[in-house]
């Protein structure tokens, strides 16, 4: 367990490396917001959340796949990480941020989509006003 890392994962970084290419800049894991988001456009008001699917109980192939040994405690993990993800988009939300989240599965055979989903939430590059 040591080596699954919270920051600075292979999905994360195609995330951050695709809104700086297509010209937004942003802050990360901002610990003054709830959940600490991935990315934060704090002119937008606006945060990412990258989230691996079997951490966060994704409904793809990987994400439903339930682990062999220790089965109940994964299972209470998973859904205390659910329940916690919902939460903290709420605080968010009562406080004016709109939240995207990206699927690590989204994000396999190059991404093709990420460019414009980023794109539409966050509206044109540049300055935000």
């Amino acid at each position: 367990m040591r080596a699954v890392k919270s920051r600075d994962t292979g999905p994360e970084m195609i995330v951050r490396r695709a809104a700086h290419a297509l010209g937004y800049r942003f802050r990360l894991h901002a610990k003054s917001l709830p959940g600490s988001p991935d990315l934060v456009f704090p002119s937008r008001r606006k945060a990412v959340f990258v989230h691996g699917c079997f951490w966060h109980g994704h409904d793809c192939a990987r994400g439903a796949r339930a682990p062999k040994a220790n089965a109940e405690y994964w299972s209470a993990k998973i859904a205390r990480n659910t329940a916690r993800d919902e939460r903290v988009r709420g605080e968010l939300a009562a406080l004016g941020w709109d939240t995207l989240t990206v699927w690590e599965c989204e994000l396999k055979a190059g991404a093709p989509t990420l460019p414009s989903r980023l794109a539409g939430f966050l509206g044109r590059p540049g300055r935000a006003r």
